[in-house]
């Protein structure tokens, strides 16, 4: 498992809901965690290691230490939004990039946890643009997707060289296809 950098297709994938918490999800989540902390980050989407599942993570420390504050989101759902603020923010799958994103201020989210619990939070500030930033990833909407048209003209070229270094690396066949990429992402989706 690995951290999947833009353009792979999975990054705009609509994911599919998890229908059986298992031992193999435990194992995922428990890798995803790993990859977020070994690049420093504070949320991981299911999308961004090229799985369609309607599953991220959060740990707003970055603190692998901190297991206390690890929240698993399985199938969730964004009920309320109250206000908007912009803020900045960055993407593991884009490193590196960072810009300006207008989000809802607060924000109450439903999800089930890894022992099958539907639990509903009320967030605001980092937890709230965290939550909708990983959730846009399951909906395969990305957060340049949500940048004004002039801050992504302002990053067009840092996105433009991720790009050519994606389809690079499948012309060397280092990489496969998107349309092999995404048969096997259909594949996921349709055994979840």
């Amino acid at each position: 498992m690995e951290i999947v950098l833009y353009p792979h297709p999975a990054l705009h994938f609509k994911s599919t809901p998890v229908r059986s918490i298992d031992a193999k999800l435990r194992k995922t989540v428990e890798e995803m965690f790993e990859l977020m902390y070994a690049a420093n980050g504070i949320g991981l989407a299911a999308n961004q290691v090229a799985l369609p599942y309607q599953l991220f993570i959060i740990n707003l420390t970055a603190d692998a230490d901190q297991k206390d504050e690890e929240i698993v989101f399985i199938n969730p759902n964004i009920k309320k939004r109250r206000g908007q603020v912009t803020g900045e923010e960055g993407c593991l799958s884009f490193p590196e990039l960072y810009g300006p994103v207008e989000r809802s201020k607060e924000i109450t989210v439903e999800a089930y946890n890894l022992k099958g619990q539907l639990l509903s939070y009320d967030l605001d500030d980092l937890a709230s643009r965290a939550v909708q930033h990983e959730n846009d990833h399951i909906d395969g909407v990305l957060f340049i997707d949500r940048m004004t048209k002039d801050e992504r003209e302002k990053v067009a070229a840092v996105v433009d060289d991720f790009e050519a270094q994606f389809r690079d690396a499948q012309a060397r066949e280092k990489t496969p296809s998107d349309a092999e990429l995404l048969k096997e992402l259909k594949k996921l989706a349709a055994g979840t």
